[in-house]
């Protein structure tokens, strides 16, 4: 993993619970937040939106993450990732999050989010194991 002390870890964490708060979620009522620390020490979090057509919902994971490339640009890179909600429930990144966060999170990075026995912290790499991958020249 980073070199991300727990404190920092904690901090990311308690970002990400202060975006939750922002969610938009009429429909299902799970408010979700994320933070991502950037390999800069920029931290940009974002959250939850829900749409009626539920297709068109966007994580707060993938939005944290238009959020960076749109601030920064499209060669940052992601040193640690924090999801949290407001539901007292699970929530790991769902696989379209992972695949999203692949194209700039560095492999070892921490991701700390809740899970059914407690927080939980694991590299991007144990996350997701065998995403697609494509070399662009």
């Amino acid at each position: 993993m980073t070199n991300l002390t727990q404190p920092a870890l904690e901090k990311l964490l308690e970002l990400a619970r202060q975006a939750a708060q922002h969610s938009y979620s009429p429909y299902s009522g799970f408010r979700v937040g994320a933070a991502l620390q950037l390999t800069s020490g920029k931290i940009v979090t974002g959250t939850n939106v829900e749409n009626v057509s539920f297709g068109l919902t966007i994580c707060a994971e993938r939005a944290a993450l238009v959020r960076a490339v749109s601030q920064f640009g499209p060669k940052i890179r992601i040193a640690a990732v924090a999801v949290a909600n407001l539901n007292g429930l699970a929530s790991p990144p769902c696989g379209a999050c992972r695949q999203m966060l692949a194209e700039f999170i560095l492999p070892d990075a921490p991701m700390v989010f809740p899970a059914a026995d407690g927080a939980r912290t694991m590299t991007f790499n144990e996350m997701l194991p065998l995403g697609f991958e494509m070399k662009l020249k």
